[in-house]
């Protein structure tokens, strides 16, 4: 089972595919639930090679944390699933 950790915010890259997919309305929801009741679920990572981490999953709750100003947010680091 994975361990939640915290991870910098800024050392998460997102992928180019997902960042197609923001809807800054979701995001905008979410910060207002974030200030409200903090972060509740925590996304998924994976390690990159030069550094840092890939997003797996949670884009919307990482966006939300950046805008309402957080440095910090919680996760999980994944593998990479090997097809």
């Amino acid at each position: 089972m994975p361990i939640k950790e915290k991870f910098t915010i800024a050392d998460v890259r997102i992928p180019g595919k997902r960042r197609k997919t923001l809807d800054s309305a979701k995001v905008e929801g979410l910060a207002y639930d974030m200030l409200e009741n903090g972060q509740t679920t925590p996304i998924r990572l994976r390690a990159d090679k030069g550094g840092g981490y890939i997003l797996v999953e949670g884009y919307h709750r990482l966006e939300a944390l950046r805008a309402i100003g957080e440095d910090e947010i919680e996760g999980y680091l994944v593998h990479a699933l090997l097809h």
